[in-house]
């Protein structure tokens, strides 16, 4: 209840985002290569953009 307010981080974010990416390329992984490929390359970014804010 408490929470109910809250605004996620950036981190939060991008980290949702990048398990989703993750997810929809492990499905187009058998169907569609070239679709596939371009989801892996920008969960990839994301995973950049994730360790530099945890470094920072």
């Amino acid at each position: 209840m408490f929470g109910l307010f809250k605004k996620t981080s950036e981190l939060d974010k991008l980290q949702k985002k990048y398990e989703k990416l993750m997810a929809d390329w492990h499905k187009l992984s058998t169907t569609n290569r070239a679709e596939s490929d371009k989801k892996y390359a920008e969960a990839e970014r994301i995973s950049e953009r994730i360790k530099a804010l945890k470094q920072s």
